[in-house]
């Protein structure tokens, strides 16, 4: 099992240090701005969206590896996926880490990884908060989401 925890330790420290998709998104037609006022993680998400396609994803953070980590995953898996599916994605994904799933993250690929945060209930917060900025996003929610 030492071995499984280390994988996914390197796995988040990778995305951490060198993010998929980090930087503002040329064209983007949804965004949305996300808050972790307990441990100052701020994210900012953008999508292009065609009909209900997302075409391309990125993101720009300032925060904890977890939630950095937890973004570039995210805007990597979310590419080619329709809306439905994005929000599937996301459900599957909140269950993984908040320890409500039965499965051990089948299908969600690299965020696996972030299994581990369901024992730490205010990691949680930065694992989830960009997805739950991408859902803002989605609906084209003008507040800023927040995690209190």
């Amino acid at each position: 099992m030492s071995e499984l925890a280390d994988l996914y330790q390197d796995v988040i420290l990778e995305h951490s240090r060198h993010p998929h998709n980090f930087g503002k998104l040329d064209g983007a037609n949804r965004e949305a701005k996300g808050n972790n006022p307990l441990c100052g993680d701020r994210v900012t998400i953008y999508l292009i969206v065609d009909g209900d396609r997302i075409v391309d994803a990125h993101f720009e953070a300032k925060g904890c590896a977890i939630s950095v980590a937890s973004a570039s995953m995210m805007t990597t898996m979310l590419k080619g996926k329709s809306v439905a599916e994005a929000k599937a994605l996301f459900d599957r994904f909140h269950a993984l880490v908040t320890g409500k799933s039965n499965g051990v993250g089948e299908g969600l690929d690299e965020l696996a990884a972030l299994s581990g945060v369901k024992d730490f209930p205010t990691r949680i917060k930065c694992a989830t908060l960009p997805w739950h900025t991408m859902t803002a996003a989605l609906a084209g929610t003008r507040d800023a989401v927040k995690t209190e």
